[in-house]
């Protein structure tokens, strides 16, 4: 490959746009065996994620949706409610136990889930990347900000030191960590910078779907804010399509335009997000909306 940064996103945006990049379709994660029975008896209805016949996990089930290029879909629940599972199902780090999803580039349809190992990893390199809630699950603490930059770029093919460095200095740039602390380590870094480098390393081979679970727990409201700022206008200029994971309603209204939310593994409701915020339907969203204005 060769070192010329080429974005392939543009490449895909130039083509007639397709109605959706990510499409997710009866997505399920059980922890423990399961039957109709076992699935019936967790739930919304049940008030409960735990199966009361053989006490498995139904994490999430029958989970669908589809995110556009340049669209943001929040999913939001409280703790427990299987968001981040159908997060992690879709980063990989998590083996889901039904459903497919697929991702759509340049006309060309991959189910990442039939994916083989090799191209769940490449996938991983330049498709979709994951930003997690701990920055320490998505960098190297011991090795610096320019480093962790360079680890996608290398793994892509990138090696050219002067281009490497050319582009992560880009990318710090974009996302407001100052180029003189490029060589520091990040564990020397404050949560809300680390943050800033993680997206930066997500950015690296402009992925066409990026993951953000939590972006902004742990972080102070001023420097919260500067972050949620850094994931709009990325997001919009880049034409990304992102998955938005909260339990925090001002992160889901700031960043999407469609939300889903999840009520013991299952969903209870979908609407554009200003219309879901302005008028819940379900009870359980109802209650979060209340909760989350008093």
């Amino acid at each position: 490959m060769s070192d010329t940064f080429a974005d392939r996103r543009f490449d895909v945006a130039r083509l007639a746009i397709p109605d959706w990049l990510l499409k997710v379709e009866g997505l399920g994660k059980v922890y423990g065996p399961f039957d109709d029975a076992v699935i019936d008896s967790t739930g919304p209805g049940p008030e409960t994620a735990k199966s009361p016949l053989n006490g498995s996990i139904v994490a999430a089930w029958d989970v669908s949706f589809e995110v556009a290029p340049g669209e943001a879909l929040g999913i939001v629940g409280e703790s427990g409610s299987g968001k981040t599972t159908v997060l992690r199902c879709l980063a990989g780090d998590v083996t889901p136990s039904t459903g497919a999803a697929t991702i759509r580039l340049g006309g060309n349809d991959l189910n990442i889930f039939a994916a083989d190992a090799a191209e769940r990893r490449r996938l991983r390199v330049d498709t979709v990347s994951v930003v997690y809630q701990d920055p320490s699950e998505g960098l190297k603490m011991n090795v610096t900000a320019g480093g962790n930059i360079a680890e996608p770029l290398t793994a892509a093919g990138w090696r050219n030191f002067a281009n490497i460095r050319m582009r992560a200095s880009d990318l710090l740039s974009r996302t407001e960590v100052p180029l003189n602390r490029m060589d520091d380590l990040v564990r020397a870094f404050s949560g809300g910078m680390r943050q800033r480098v993680q997206i930066a390393k997500a950015l690296a081979n402009s992925p066409s779907v990026v993951l953000f679970d939590e972006p902004t727990t742990g972080l102070d409201a001023s420097v919260a804010a500067g972050v949620l700022d850094l994931i709009r206008s990325l997001l919009e200029e880049n034409r990304i399509a992102a998955v938005v994971v909260s339990h925090d309603f001002s992160v889901i209204e700031m960043l999407t335009s469609r939300c889903l939310v999840m009520h013991h593994g299952r969903i209870v409701e979908s609407a554009l997000t200003d219309q879901l915020l302005e008028d819940p339907h379900h009870s359980y969203t109802q209650r979060l909306v209340a909760a989350a204005r008093s």
